[in-house]
């Protein structure tokens, strides 16, 4: 096991100390390593002293130096780390890495991206296999941290289940909405665009702007009664087409229903999210930050990649990329001033949106819309927080969702999925 850390930052490696965002920690990691470190405690994360680093620039241009973490401070948004060098092991020409990459565990576009990934690869054995560094070398035994287990209510029943609610302090500065997630330990507060595959690969992120373009040319004709991006991009949540949108309730059954409906095994727990979010933090359909952060679909890739957002906000929006940006929130917002604060992209917003279909309306729906990059720590934010409710015993709970009618056809209420709740409901099943 190993730290890499790829910067485009001229001479980072020169000092002893360098932050970086928590959106570029755990990219390109495969999965079984990502779950136990994407929350970490302190205590976990000072495992990663253990692991050796390689230190290194993106394109493989210049030199990259291995050493070790000497310590890990968590900065709100960022970590900021500290680290030494291995006084025996010298600088490295990171060109001789290409032809080692597969071997370590750095894949194609990645050598291209700031971030700081966990790869399941002895890294100096790599080095001295390749002959870039002529030291004895021992097999490296590094070992995982158990993953953060999160303190969780256990509930069984729609009663108790309502108690629990009913305990959640109210206060006038927060509103509370709710997520069910039918397996508490696959399901994360991730939106679809932004999902990972098992090796760590974003599937859907690198063609957001594709995605959000081929949809409605071939169905323009749906689009056409929505004004702006954040319209477009609900009615593609609504079809199931990844967004940046992470879907909400401000009805805790609906979330309980969530939480207990599965295609898979019953058995597996499910939870309930329970957010309490600062005012501050929710906007209505017609916000200028969430026209700001929805119209970021409209940018491709490499756009969003070199948007500086460490500028001043001046300097922030005379880049040319953000100049687009602005465009096309003007196309909607003609009379918006064009200036747009670095940090309002980044960020997460609760919306609530037009209720322009059934699905919303039944669901009594809204979300959270995500920022570039943005991530959503598992235990919540400065302005979000989180609590869980374990759900067991999810048949029982349906039925007696079923009886305060919630079910399929009142939570999907399509004719289709009516036909399927009244048939299922009334199909004779042999003794």
């Amino acid at each position: 096991m190993y730290n890499l850390f790829i910067t485009s930052q001229d001479d980072a490696w020169e000092k002893h100390h360098y932050e970086i965002d928590k959106s570029r920690f755990l990219e390109y990691t495969n999965m079984d390593i990502s779950d136990v470190f994407k929350n970490a405690k302190q205590d976990q994360l000072d495992v990663l002293k253990s692991y050796p680093c390689l230190f290194t620039y993106e394109g493989f241009e210049g030199y990259s130096k291995v050493g070790y973490l000497e310590k890990i401070t968590d900065r709100g948004r960022m970590y900021l780390i500290e680290y030494s060098f291995d006084k025996e092991i010298p600088t490295i020409k990171s060109s001789d890495l290409e032809d080692i990459a597969l071997l370590l565990d750095i894949r194609g576009w990645e050598i291209n991206r700031t971030h700081w990934a966990i790869k399941d690869e002895d890294l100096l054995i790599r080095l001295s296999e390749a002959n870039l560094i002529k030291i004895e070398v021992d097999k490296n035994d590094t070992v995982l941290p158990d993953p953060v287990e999160s303190d969780s209510i256990v509930v069984e029943s729609v009663k108790s289940y309502i108690e629990e609610i009913f305990k959640l302090s109210n206060d006038q500065d927060n509103d509370t909405f709710y997520r069910g997630h039918s397996d508490k330990k696959v399901y994360k507060l991730v939106p679809s665009l932004f999902r990972k595959d098992k090796a760590g690969n974003y599937k859907f992120l690198d063609n957001e702007n594709v995605m959000f373009n081929e949809m409605i040319l071939s169905n323009s004709s749906d689009f056409s009664m929505d004004t702006s991006t954040l319209d477009k991009l609900v009615r593609m949540q609504h079809y199931s087409l990844p967004t940046r949108l992470l879907d909400i309730t401000s009805n805790p059954l609906i979330a309980l229903y969530f939480a207990c409906s599965s295609n898979g095994n019953m058995n597996v727990e499910g939870e309930v999210i329970i957010f309490k979010i600062n005012k501050s933090h929710i906007k209505y359909f017609d916000s200028d930050k969430a026209s700001c952060i929805s119209n970021l679909a409209k940018l491709s890739k490499d756009d969003k990649e070199n948007i500086i957002f460490e500028a001043d906000v001046e300097g922030f929006n005379k880049q040319q990329i953000v100049g687009r940006l602005l465009h096309y929130i003007m196309e909607e917002k003609p009379f918006f001033q064009p200036r747009i604060v670095p940090t309002d992209l980044q960020d997460i917003l609760c919306i609530k949106s037009k209720r322009a279909n059934s699905r919303i309306y039944s669901q009594s729906g809204a979300f959270l819309l995500f920022g570039h990059e943005a991530v959503m720590n598992e235990e919540g934010t400065e302005d979000i927080t989180v609590r869980r409710i374990t759900i067991v015993n999810k048949q029982k709970i349906l039925n007696e969702l079923d009886a305060l009618n919630i079910n399929d056809s009142t939570v999907f209420p399509y004719i289709e999925n009516t036909a399927k709740y009244i048939a299922k409901k009334f199909e004779f099943i042999s003794k």
